[in-house]
């Protein structure tokens, strides 16, 4: 079996750069998003989710897959936004067992208050620093990365664990 094979220089400047985008990044727009209309990250990830989904409700076991999330966290993510009176609870007309989560109308309002304050904030740290060919050559490369993340369903084990097979 051969060694691991260590980055080159070139790559670990790709990496860490990645890295300390991905972090600084992320705490900017969730700054500006709690600043600007009190959402965290992850109640406008599923208020926007929800809202493009037809009638603007998703069957919990849906969203969880696209937040990549256990059903159960997202179910106490979303019992507190139902508290807060952000999204509904449904039962599934398809599964009597299921659920689905709907926008309230105070969720959809609130979701449209937020996205102007939002999409300001993705302009001003991401999108206005590029030059259109950095963003398009940025798209390539992450529907590439994505692509490959998401071929794994269901999510492989990690490293470790397939290793003791």
């Amino acid at each position: 079996m051969s060694g691991p094979r260590w980055l080159t220089p070139a790559e670990m400047r790709a990496w860490l750069g990645y890295r300390r985008l991905r972090t600084l990044l992320d705490l900017q727009i969730t700054r500006d998003l709690a600043a600007d209309s009190g959402l965290s990250d992850a109640d406008y990830d599923v208020l926007s989710t929800v809202s493009d989904a037809d009638g603007r409700r998703m069957r919990v076991g849906e969203l969880a897959a696209h937040m990549a999330w256990s059903v159960s966290r997202l179910s106490h993510h979303v019992s507190r936004m139902e508290q807060r009176g952000l999204v509904s609870r449904e039962s599934s007309a398809d599964d009597g067992r299921g659920f689905t989560v709907a926008l309230t109308d105070e969720g959809w309002t609130t979701l449209q208050a937020a996205a102007v304050h939002h999409v300001e904030s993705v302009r001003e740290n991401f999108v206005d620093l590029l030059t259109p060919a950095e963003l398009k050559s940025f798209a390539t490369i992450t529907e590439k990365l994505v692509a490959h993340l998401t071929i794994a369903t269901p999510p492989t084990p990690p490293r470790a664990t397939r290793q003791h097979r």
